[in-house]
């Protein structure tokens, strides 16, 4: 199943991990599953020094962020919910802290998933149509506690309140102005090339200390993030809200918005 959402392309000192499941990288259990596999491969491989992020779409899209039908009480159930929120979370949680210098190449959308995504990365790479916040609240949701801890992380706590309290999402002239990506790149045909050409020089610099830097820097955060008990309880509270009347109709407007003929 892996091998039909992600691919990886194994260069020198590094791979290129592409996403591609149709039609727009939307982020179910399986695709989180796919990627914690594949990272903890790249990982246990010692010849592999860093990892870009990629989509393979060939729309202007990087991930469209998590699955609807992950979060939609009708079509799913406390147990796999509960099974895919951890995942999801141990994932972008080990991702952070990973011994790999991690690499986000960001074409087009990257709402919700997609960003916390690109966030634990630790260089972030886009194009000018680049669209990226942590947007849950526009459908009734709440952002993940540790996603949000992230976002003000990056890029502080008055740009992160406003993305996170009024569903903003920003343009690339935005976030590289907020420190939400690190560079901007003119196109698409530029932006995996500019990706590896970051790669390149990062690795100039040896990885034994920046390794052990990087996880004093981040295993605190990690370790909270990503504790067993933690995202039961947060994953329970999660699902009072996901079944509950309102958010289950707001979702039914989703579906009905998506579920419209394109003109």
């Amino acid at each position: 199943m892996s091998k039909q959402m992600i691919f990886t392309e194994i260069k020198k000192g590094y791979a290129i991990l592409n996403i591609k499941r149709d039609p727009v990288n939307s982020m179910n259990l399986a695709l989180w599953q796919a990627l914690s596999s594949e990272v903890k491969k790249l990982e246990a491989d010692q010849s592999i020094r860093a990892v870009i992020f990629n989509s393979a779409l060939e729309r202007p899209i990087f991930t469209a962020g998590n699955d609807i039908m992950e979060l939609y009480a009708p079509k799913t159930n406390l147990e796999r919910f509960q099974s895919f929120w951890k995942v999801q979370n141990q994932f972008l949680a080990s991702l952070y802290n990973s011994r790999l210098t991690t690499v986000a190449a960001i074409n087009g959308a990257c709402p919700a998933g997609g960003t916390c995504l690109s966030l634990v990365c630790d260089y972030r790479i886009a194009t000018p149509d680049v669209s990226m916040g942590l947007n849950e609240v526009a459908l009734g949701l709440t952002v993940p506690e540790y996603w949000m801890k992230l976002l003000v992380k990056v890029v502080g706590q008055t740009y992160a309140e406003k993305i996170i309290l009024f569903a903003q999402m920003v343009n690339g002239k935005k976030a590289l102005e907020i420190n939400l990506i690190d560079r901007l790149v003119e196109s698409r045909e530029a932006l995996l090339p500019a990706a590896e050409e970051t790669v390149k020089q990062l690795l100039k610099t040896p990885d034994s200390g920046r390794v052990i830097c990087k996880n004093i820097l981040r295993e605190p955060l990690a370790k909270e993030w990503g504790d067993e008990s933690r995202l039961a309880a947060e994953s329970a509270q999660s699902w009072k809200l996901l079944s509950s009347p309102s958010t289950v109709k707001s979702l039914d407007g989703v579906f009905a918005r998506l579920s419209k003929p394109k003109l």
